[in-house]
Order: C-alpha cells, then sequence, then structure tokens
C-alpha cells in the first residue's frame, strides 16, 4: 500500500509536471498554431454559448479558489473562521462546480452529437472532456459528503502541494484522506500530464490583450444558419466577408 501511495502521491506529480513543462514548450516551439483552443464557433454557435460560458465560468472561479487556498492557506483559514463567510464560500463554490459541470457536459454531449463536430473531434477531445467531468464530478462529491472543504484543503492539501514543490514530499496527511478525494487529487494529476496534449493548452495564451482591443465589427453576406447547416450545398466560391 506504501508503494502504491508513493507512486500515486509523489511519482505521479513529478512525472505529470515534467510532461507539462516539456510537452507544452516543444507543442509551443513546433506546433504553435495549435497552441489554441481550435473555436468550433462557427460550425454550431448556440450550444457551445450554453456549454462554454457557464464551464468556463465556473472552471475558472473554481481554479482561483484552489490556487487561494494553495497560496494563502493561513488567509482562507482565516476567513473561516467566521461560520457565516464559511458557508458562503462553501455554497459558493458547489455552485460554480455545478456550473462547470452542466457546461462541460453540455459541450461533450454537443460534440458527440453535431455532424461538423464529429469531424473536428479527435480521440484526446473526448478523453480530456471525460476527464474533467470525472474530475468535477468527484470534486462535487466531495464537496457535498465531506463538508467545509476549504478549510481541510487549506490544512491538508496546501502543505501537501508545498512539499511536493519543495522536493521534500510529505504524503502521510494526504494518505489519511477517503478514497473520493484521492481519486480527485489523482484526477488533477491526469489533467496535468494530459495538458500538453490537449485544447487546454490554449489557458497559457489567453488573449487578456482583447481586453483593451478596440471593437471589431464583423458583416455576414451570407446566412450564418445556412452556413452551419451540414445539409448545405457546397459552392466553390463565396463572396468574403469584411
Amino acid at each position: 500500500m506504501d508503494t502504491l501511495n508513493n507512486f500515486l502521491f509523489i511519482g505521479l506529480p513529478y512525472a505529470a509536471l515534467a510532461v507539462f513543462i516539456v510537452g507544452t514548450i516543444i507543442r509551443y516551439i513546433n506546433y504553435g498554431y495549435q497552441v489554441s483552443s481550435l473555436s468550433s464557433e462557427f460550425l454550431e454557435g448556440r450550444r457551445l454559448f450554453w456549454g462554454s460560458q457557464p464551464f468556463h465560468w465556473g472552471i475558472i472561479f473554481l481554479f482561483l479558489g484552489h490556487l487561494i487556498g494553495f497560496l494563502f492557506p493561513r488567509s482562507v483559514l482565516l476567513w473561516n473562521g467566521h461560520p457565516v463567510r464559511l458557508l458562503i464560500i462553501e455554497v459558493t463554490g458547489f455552485i460554480f462546480g455545478l456550473s462547470a459541470f452542466v457546461g462541460l457536459l453540455n459541450l461533450f454531449i454537443r460534440r458527440i452529437t453535431e455532424a461538423r463536430l464529429k469531424i473536428v473531434t479527435n480521440k484526446m477531445d473526448l478523453l480530456i472532456e471525460i476527464v474533467l467531468l470525472l474530475q468535477i464530478f468527484t470534486g462535487l462529491w466531495v464537496a457535498f459528503n465531506y463538508r467545509w472543504g476549504s478549510s481541510w484543503y487549506a490544512s491538508v492539501m496546501s502543505p501537501y502541494l508545498w512539499s511536493i514543490f519543495k522536493f521534500s514530499p510529505d504524503v502521510q496527511s494526504v494518505i489519511a484522506l477517503p478514497w473520493m478525494a484521492k481519486l480527485h487529487i489523482i484526477g488533477a494529476y491526469l489533467i496535468v500530464l494530459l495538458f500538453p496534449f490537449t485544447r487546454l493548452v490554449h489557458f497559457l495564451v489567453a488573449p487578456l490583450h482583447y481586453i483593451g482591443r478596440p471593437y471589431q465589427i464583423v458583416i455576414w453576406y451570407r446566412d450564418r444558419k445556412t452556413l452551419r447547416n451540414p445539409r448545405s450545398p457546397w459552392v466553390a466560391k463565396y463572396p468574403q466577408n469584411n
């Protein structure tokens, strides 16, 4: 059992970090054009909105919450010292977790049911979405069944993660966690491991400069519904859009 725990909570995180760093650099240097989300908005936009918006807002909040708990554990524990504040952060986190799960589930169903999306979908797209769905599900399970996760995350997970980055791993506190919490931790390492080989890599090149960019006006000469309809006949030449 000690060997398995050492592999999962010491060997796996270091392997995941190594693959993440080396794989991301190699992909950016050799396949720079692919370091993007490869947007499918022009293929189908309505369901994309109802999947992308709740997923992205939910996952951003969850990521920032985990990051704050990792970087400032004492501040989180101090904040949680008041029951009302603790309840607010727990309920808010759970709601954003549900938002991320429902949004991603919608995106997954969209990807496997839309004819045009199937053509541009590869096995890694499906794999990472399944892993993310399982990851969010285990997180919701832990949050519902083992309450006050923000507090024990700051007191248990933060010291463990810091020990990993300091190259002096201490897994004793993690070993004592319930198995569903352990699966959630392992899932996080698998996502980091798969990160360089998926669309998630676009997170590192987020177009933040768009915030200050002037508005872009696009004029369509064609009906977008007709354009996105897979049954529309193909034409060799279309008038160009401005």
